[in-house]
């Protein structure tokens, strides 16, 4: 009554493909290898974006505080270092006094004895043949970024300068109009001129001083933040366009297009 095993077996679904009860079992086959492997390579490469950043930030946090600390705890005294009297570590004690001490110092610069104070100090190191000329420039730095900063600071512009040749450009940033005797002696009979700064893509925190002709600037509405990703990234990230890209108005107020 029954067929042979080879019959029951040639008849089992799932045994032959053109079979409509073998389809279920045949879509519920195992992925390949290389499917599985691609799909575990795909999953680790989303969870490096995912940790990759936090955990560098964290470390950079991390680290940051920890040399702070190292500095400050030093010339701490003990009856103030809770490592003294604590079984742990208490870190951020040092970054949090360093906060403190510059705020109090800003204070006291705001009032006539901290002014009178500030200034004696300055005189001193004026007269000092190395020291002065490390401390004046270097100052002047410090005064310039915190000014750029501070509150109702004019936003620094992002800009397209044609650079290193003609027909390639590069994203500079414009640091401010250009005075003093550069701009009295007005080279190329140019007009009015801007300072740029060209960041080196190899090592960003290097770059280039330029003084260029406001028409030869293309100011971008790209916020200083989006330029930084772009030259750090190598150019694999670019943000979304704000506005239009305007050329750099001249002397007279009106825009014109970048030179041939």
């Amino acid at each position: 009554m029954h067929g042979s095993d080879d019959e029951r077996g040639a008849h089992a679904p799932g045994a032959d493909p053109s079979d409509p009860g073998a389809a279920p079992f045949a879509n519920s086959a195992p992925h390949p290898g290389r499917s599985v492997g691609a799909k575990l390579s795909g999953d680790f490469l989303a969870g490096v974006v995912i940790v990759g950043p936090v955990a560098l930030t964290l470390y950079l946090i991390w680290w940051l505080v920890n040399a702070v600390d190292a500095a400050i705890k030093t010339v701490l005294p003990a009856a103030w270092n809770p490592d003294t009297y604590l079984p742990i570590h208490v870190p951020g004690l040092g970054l949090i006094v360093g906060l403190v001490t510059i705020t109090a110092i800003g204070a006291l610069a705001t009032n006539l004895i901290g002014r009178s104070l500030i200034g004696f100090g300055e005189t001193i190191v004026s007269r000092m043949p190395i020291v002065r000329n490390v401390y004046s420039p270097v100052k002047q730095i410090f005064q310039s970024v915190v000014s750029a900063a501070g509150p109702g600071a004019t936003p620094q512009k992002v800009g397209l300068i044609e650079f290193p040749s003609k027909g390639l450009w590069s994203i500079v940033f414009v640091t401010a109009d250009t005075t003093g005797e550069i701009a009295s002696l007005n080279p190329g009979g140019s007009g009015e001129m801007l300072t740029v700064w060209v960041p080196t893509g190899l090592v960003p925190p290097a770059g280039f001083i330029c003084f260029l002709p406001r028409r030869e600037v293309i100011l971008l509405e790209m916020t200083m933040e989006d330029a930084a990703k772009i030259i750090l990234s190598g150019g694999m990230i670019m943000p979304e366009a704000r506005a239009k890209v305007a050329p750099a108005p001249d002397a007279a107020g009106t825009r014109l297009p970048p030179s041939a």
